[in-house]
């Protein structure tokens, strides 16, 4: 199977400080190690950071709201989000540092006017959220860059899939298309994972992945063996931490739980084929039953099927070749319960 592209996605769990993103870049950058085999796996391909435009988020009268919750960053909601945006800058220092890492940068750009952090770098890969799949003058703008885009299809059907692929195909075709649930967290019976091979068969010029929002990672690894060649999943430091997409995000060991997991899907997926692998050959042998005697069976004996049961191992003649043992004479004792070889048959000598 192809390698599957990994999405770590910070968003806005850095909580507005560069050091917290550039330690989720720690753990996504790691190898993980398999411990079960011993075997190195790789690590995420990506981070993504999220960025606003806070003069194009909300009405006036919502980001002048009071925001009084226990994940609140200041007293109304443009407070808040006030709080967790990173400079043009300081976007640029985590991009350079998740590059220093190995890592692509994405970045979600939820408005035209956070196109300014193009003074600075350019991602990677551009990611339209799914509130704005129908957001046409943003769609314009993100494919007018060239940059290849991504798109979330969580809060639309076919038809808003179709229009948002009309417009950036002006420009270039560089497009993955995420299935996407925008409930948070994601209910099972929601998902509806089977829109991934749909997707797959109705839009074969496009890679096609999945956005999780599920609690867990049983999930992206489903949507994984079911075709998905992108994941996203929601990272951070610490699920206890202040903030709205913490709890439902993975801490540092659930993020090495589903890298192992989908990486050792990949391997694991193989050829649409059945066929007994040379890796069990030795269990075969040990395991799988033999022709062997019911009785002793004495020199110069003829062999009758009522002489005849199976016993492993699996090294002898099988069943279906017991017509080669029906009424051949013995050249050796055979004691009761031992698998009968050729050398054991007078035919066969």
């Amino acid at each position: 199977m192809a390698h599957t592209y990994l999405i770590g996605e910070i968003g806005q769990n850095h909580n507005g400080d560069i050091k917290i993103a550039k330690k989720l870049i720690d753990i996504l950058s790691t190898p993980v190690l398999d411990k079960l085999f011993g075997q190195k796996l790789l690590p995420m391909d990506a981070v993504k950071l999220t960025k606003r435009d806070l003069k194009e988020e909300l009405s006036a009268s919502a980001m002048s709201k009071p925001y009084n919750n226990p994940n609140s960053f200041g007293k109304t909601y443009g407070e808040h989000r006030e709080f967790l945006e990173l400079s043009d800058e300081e976007h640029f220092e985590v991009y350079k540092y998740a590059k220093s890492k190995g890592l692509d940068f994405v970045e979600t750009l939820c408005a035209k006017g956070c196109l300014s952090i193009f003074k600075y770098f350019e991602p990677d890969r551009l990611k339209v959220a799914s509130r704005d799949l129908t957001n046409v003058p943003l769609l314009e703008a993100l494919a007018e860059t060239k940059v290849p885009l991504i798109l979330s299809t969580g809060m639309g059907g076919k038809q808003e899939l179709d229009k948002a692929l009309e417009i950036i195909g002006r420009h270039h075709s560089e497009i993955t298309i995420l299935h996407c649930l925008s409930q948070y967290p994601s209910e099972y019976k929601n998902i509806n994972l089977n829109t991934i091979p749909f997707l797959i068969e109705n839009y074969p010029e496009f890679i096609i992945g999945y956005s999780d929002h599920s609690i867990g990672i049983v999930v992206p690894a489903a949507a994984v063996a079911l075709g998905a060649k992108v994941i996203e999943k929601h990272i951070t430091l610490d699920r206890k931490m202040k903030g709205t997409d913490q709890a439902g995000s993975l801490g540092p060991d659930g993020i090495y739980r589903m890298v192992r997991d989908i990486r050792n899907i990949e391997k694991s997926m193989g050829r649409k084929a059945i066929f007994a692998d040379d890796s069990v050959k030795e269990t075969r042998i040990k395991l799988e039953r033999s022709i062997a005697s019911k009785r002793f069976i004495k020199e110069g004996e003829e062999i009758k099927e009522t002489d005849l049961h199976m016993l492993s191992p699996g090294d002898g003649f099988k069943w279906i070749e017991k017509e080669k043992l029906i009424g051949s004479k013995t050249i050796v004792d055979i004691p009761a319960d031992e698998i009968i070889y050729e050398n054991m048959i007078a035919q066969w000598i």
